[in-house]
């Protein structure tokens, strides 16, 4: 896997294995069928498909991590092969699975976004976002980015519609998130960013920046990274 087996940190700046606001990880590979593979061969769970994101060319499977917290495994969409999204793009490249993203639930986004505009800080959105299941349902949201995130270690901001069952209520059950953390040559700068985002990730001095990851399951556990 790239990145490989996680190492113990040896410098530690926040307190806790996983951050309390955590919505889900984004585990990418080039094939969906791969990725749902990989997680079932360590984890003794097979995550369930979800749907396609029309017009960004990927479709994804999902699998609980607890309430109100999963796993997005994701691909490219073979339906959507003209698609340029960059995200899209990158998972072609991906022939072992490895972590291309997370989102955190800050509550209301327009609460959230004027907290940032305060600060100075830049952002894209709030931006609507949707997903229809394979029951037919539209799950819609909303998401914030942030237009500094050069090293992709932070994350993105999620607010679910009132009217969309969140994904971890259904998907299959059985794993649980035992650690994510944050790697960086420069984690004084990563924390002080990590606490105006109102963040309690975990932070390790790396040799470069790196999200890192283990999931436990009834057959045993895997570590990611990206």
């Amino acid at each position: 896997m790239t990145g490989g087996a996680l190492v113990a940190p040896s410098i530690s700046l926040v307190a806790g294995e996983v951050p309390e606001l955590l919505d889900h990880l984004l585990l990418g590979c080039n094939r969906l069928d791969r990725g749902i593979a990989f997680v079932e061969d360590h984890t003794g769970v097979r995550a369930a498909f979800g749907g396609v994101h029309p017009g960004r060319g990927t479709r994804n499977a999902l699998l609980s991590l607890g309430e109100r917290r999963y796993l997005e495994i994701i691909a490219p969409d073979p339906d959507q092969p003209d698609a340029k999204d960059p995200l899209a793009l990158h998972l072609k490249e991906l022939s072992d699975p490895q972590i291309v993203g997370w989102a955190v639930h800050p509550g209301e986004l327009s609460s959230f976004a004027k907290k940032l505009r305060d600060a100075g800080v830049a952002f894209d959105g709030p931006s609507p976002g949707s997903r229809k299941r394979a029951d037919g349902r539209v799950l819609q949201w909303q998401t914030l980015t942030l237009k500094d995130n050069s090293s992709w270690l932070l994350p993105f901001f999620i607010e679910w519609s009132a009217g969309s069952l969140h994904p971890s209520a259904d998907a299959p059950a059985g794993c649980r998130l035992i650690r994510f953390e944050a790697a960086t040559p420069e984690p004084d700068h990563l924390a002080k960013t990590s606490e105006l985002l109102s963040l309690d990730l975990p932070i390790t001095k790396g040799a470069k920046p790196q999200l890192r990851a283990t999931i436990a399951g009834p057959k045993g556990e895997f570590s990611a990274a990206s």
